[in-house]
Parts: structure tokens; sequence; C-alpha cells
């Protein structure tokens, strides 16, 4: 537990990408025990250990080591903002006698304890506080309650792991694909180089979009580019190899028992793998994304649930076709392919993105346009000559997204951040007038400098008439713009509606609370996109 303790205290300690590859190549190279090398990786890719012990029972038994009462323990955790930390902080000193077990033994021994009772697991949880410095036992801490976050993107541990193994980081990120666990996958298993075919459900790397810079859109010569439209779905891969059918999200989750419509698909001559959107699709049309919620929600759904909201998954590229993969040739190439295997397809199932050829850029801005009349967020650009990458790469793909809706509100409730921004009011709800009251429609996070949430931090403080924990409600006083992608009637909210992806795009600083936007002004918005 220790080496891996100070490798992550070594990461948060730099901003550097290039030391923390080496960080994490050292790491692989030092550390002895395949295990602790596999379960380093999953933690570094979001895989992370199914949780045994609730955060209620954590918080009881560190109060009760510390000898001090429940409530000051809350009051401690709001004003931290991380549990993990919180509890290795007010843990009382030990005097450690015993040796630390790696740390793939204490998860493994953690992801045991699910069966066990409440005096087993707390008996487990106190011996391992007892056995761990202070860094550990935050390390610790932060594995039981399922909160593991480290500031290491993807590419940096494909990297780290190109360098250890000597490996093309390109097969590097495929083998880091799939639904691999270090439960029951040996390392020779994960990174075996010889033999891609053994795993046939394993989906590619997903090849990842920037936003279009302005200064880019001159160059976008329709002689060199394709436009697509972005649409408002879910982004997959719809495999079929060996006689079976698989489907896997961008968050590489493996989803094919929600959509089992792709299972008509078996029957295909081809094998292939496709890049898409699994898009709700009904009378021709697509239908509101809020439609497909209800459906991503259900990992087994009935028949009227896949009467009532249909699926499609909406082909936009070719990256195997019989067991060949075919991503390094151009996009032309694979679509040509792509278009083969779209006219043997059966059923209504599939659907092929319908390519947009334009004369020159002011064509295709009125295009971009009507993106909402289409159910779509916008354009997607390729390259004809492109090739298909791995991750978030720029040059031969853009999303060109329209503008999102916005609307004024009041800010009315605020509530602690975590980590860094602990002592922070980060976190916030939105209201608009409905006749003479304020009524809530919206909670975002994200889109305010430090210095201006350290600004509102102030106001909160000083403007607060309740407290719930670690929220207030507030004078309504402030009023900021709120950007969103979409609105849809809803039931679950008092207000009637509901938007997609809200986040704060400024501080209106000139504007009063008597101001701000109306419930009705909201819901004719939500009319004019309908």
């Amino acid at each position: 537990m220790k080496r891996f303790t100070s490798l992550l205290l070594a990461i948060d300690q730099t901003t550097s990408t290039s030391t923390k590859t080496e960080l994490i190549a050292q790491y692989l190279q030092e550390e002895s025990l395949e295990k602790n090398k596999l379960w380093t990786i999953a933690l570094f890719t979001g895989k992370k250990p199914q949780r045994t012990v609730n955060t209620t029972l954590l918080r009881k038994w560190c109060a009760a080591e510390a000898n001090i009462p429940l409530w000051l323990f809350e009051h401690t955790y709001h004003i931290i903002g991380d549990l993990a930390e919180t509890i290795s902080l007010i843990l009382p000193e030990y005097n450690i006698t015993s040796t630390s077990k790696s740390m793939s033994e204490w998860i493994e021994e953690m992801m045991a304890l699910k069966n066990a009772d409440e005096e087993e697991k707390q008996i487990f949880i106190i011996n391992a506080w007892k056995s761990m410095d202070r860094p550990s036992i935050w390390v610790f801490n932060k594995l039981v309650t399922g909160g593991f976050r480290v500031g290491v993107a993807k590419n940096i541990l494909i990297k780290a792991l190109s360098m250890f193994t000597g490996q093309d980081p390109t097969k590097i990120a495929y083998h880091l694909t799939g639904n691999w666990t270090p439960l029951k996958t040996t390392w020779s298993e994960l990174f075996n180089f010889q033999d891609i075919t053994s795993d046939h459900s394993k989906p590619f790397p997903f090849y990842l979009a920037h936003a279009l810079p302005n200064e880019n859109i001159p160059d976008i010569d329709p002689q060199i580019w394709v436009a697509e439209w972005k649409w408002d779905g879910i982004r997959g891969q719809l495999i079929k190899r060996k006689g079976e059918v698989y489907l896997w999200s961008r968050g590489e989750e493996l989803i094919t028992d929600k959509f089992p419509e792709f299972q008509r698909l078996t029957s295909m001559h081809d094998d292939f793998v496709l890049d898409g959107e699994i898009v709700a699709w009904k009378m021709e049309k697509p239908m509101d994304f809020q439609k497909l919620q209800t459906r991503i929600g259900r990992k087994n759904p009935g028949k009227k649930i896949m009467s009532d909201i249909p699926v499609k998954f909406i082909a936009y590229d070719l990256l195997e076709v019989n067991g060949v993969d075919i991503r390094l040739k151009s996009f032309e190439e694979r679509r040509l392919l792509l278009e083969k295997i779209y006219e043997s397809c059966i059923g209504e199932v599939l659907k092929l993105s319908p390519l947009i050829h334009f004369e020159s850029i002011e064509t295709l801005k009125e295009v971009r346009n009507e993106s909402k009349n289409y159910q779509a967020e916008g354009l997607m650009l390729k390259r004809k000559t492109g090739i298909y990458h791995s991750g978030r790469k720029t040059g031969d793909m853009w999303k060109w997204k329209v503008d999102p809706f916005t609307i004024d509100a009041v800010l009315i409730y605020a509530q602690r951040g975590h980590g860094r921004r602990a002592n922070l009011f980060s976190d916030f709800t939105f209201a608009l007038w409905d006749g003479d009251r304020l009524l809530p429609f919206a909670k975002a996070y994200s889109g305010l400098s430090d210095n201006e949430m350290k600004e509102i931090t102030t106001f909160v403080r000083n403007n607060t008439i309740e407290t719930f924990g670690p929220v207030s409600s507030v004078n309504p006083k402030l009023v900021f713009e709120l950007a969103f992608e979409g609105i849809s009637n809803s039931t679950r909210h008092k207000s009637g509606i509901a938007v997609r992806f809200p986040r704060i795009s400024r501080w209106r600083k000139d504007k009063n609370p008597e101001d701000a936007d109306t419930l009705k002004h909201i819901k004719e918005l939500l009319s004019d996109s309908e």
C-alpha cells in the first residue's frame, strides 16, 4: 500500500504530464506484484472496486475511535468536503505494529466483505486503519468509499504503459478497453499482443473530436471535408463477431442487455464493428433525449417500453469488417465499406448517418442553423482522407455544435464543494419567476472561476437564510446567465421542465433579481424547439 500511496502523493505534487508519465512507468517497473499493477491500471481507468461498507458506518466508527460526538465529525466533514481525508485527519495517532498488506490484498479482502455482518466489517476497517500511516489511511478510505479519483488522464497512463512494455500506444489503448477486471484477468491476458482476437466483445478506443475553433472555420474546404449531423443520443460501438452482438457506450460500459433490438443483427452474414449513436427513433424521426434516458435506466426493458421508445443505431463509421481492422484506411474508403454493410442490413434497427455535402462554408452555416429541427446538436466535420484515431485528436474531425439555449436565473441555494473547493460554495440551485415567486428549475456547478467562487462564498456567508447541512438558502440577489443544450417537459420537477447539461455562462452583475427570466419564457423556448 505504501508504494501505491507514494505514487499518488508524487502525482498530486506535479502538473507536468511528462513527470506523471515517468512516475507511473517507474512504479510499474519497480512494483513486483502483478495484481498491484493491474489494480493500479484499473483504478486509473475508472474501474473501481465494489463498495461493501457504507459511508454512514465509516463516519460512526471514526467518531467512536476519535472519541468525539458524531455531530462534530459531520460538521468537520462539511468543512473539509472530502470524507476520506476527514477520516484520515480525525483518527487518533496509532502505534503501528503490523506491516500493512499490499494494495491489491486490501482491495480483495475489502470486496470479500460483501455478505459480512456489521461487526465483521467494523473489525476489518479499524484493524486496517491501525496498520497504516495517515497518507495510506486516506488512500484506503478512497478505495473503501469508491471515491477514488486521481489527476491522471488516460493518455498519460497509455504513454507510461508504452514506456514500460515497449509497445505502440495505439495497441495499449485497445488492450485497455473492454470488460476486464483484475479479479479475473492476468497481466498476460490483458496485454496479449500476439492474440488480439481472443475477446470477441472487445471494442476499439473511441475517436473523440474537439470543438471547431472559430479561427479554423474558413479552412473547411468542401473539396476536403464532409459533414454529418451530430445526433443527440448515446455514442456507442455496435460489434458483431462470431455470431454474437455486443453494444458498448463511450464510457466503456457494456449495455447490450438494455437494447435487445440489436440482437436481430446476429443473422447478418458479415462481421463488423460500427461507431455510431443510439437514438430513440419513432415515426421516421428522432425522439427527445429525455425519452432515451428512460431506456438507459432499464437493464432488461419490457415489450411496452420497447414499443413506446424504439431505438436505432445511426452508423457513423466502420472500424472493422470480417475481422480486419480498417481504422487506418481513409474515411472515404471506410464510408464505402460501411454503405455496403448497410445495404445488407436486416430489419430497421440500423440507420446510415447521411453525409452532408456543401458548396461553401456559408451554405454549411445555414445547414448548421437547422440542427434543432433534426433533434441534432450541430454538425460533425470529417476530413475525407482522415484515419480513425484513438482518443481525442485534432486535425481529421471536428464537432461544430449550435449555440446553446441561455436564460437569466436567480441564485437561491448554494452548497459547498469537495476536494480543493471544500471551503468554497461551488454547487448552486437557480430559480425563475413564476408570478411573484421564485421557482427552482436547475442546478449547476461549472462555469465560474475560483475568484468568482470566492466572491460568491463571501456573499453566501453574509446572506444565508437557513442551513441544511452543507447547503445554504440565500437571499435572492444574484443573477446568472445559464446555458443548456435542451429543454423538455418533466413530471419529476416542480417547475414542470428539465434542462440538459446546465452550466453557468456568466455572472450578470448588471442585472437585478427582478430582471431575471420567467418560467413562462423558458416554456416558450420549449415550444419553439419542439
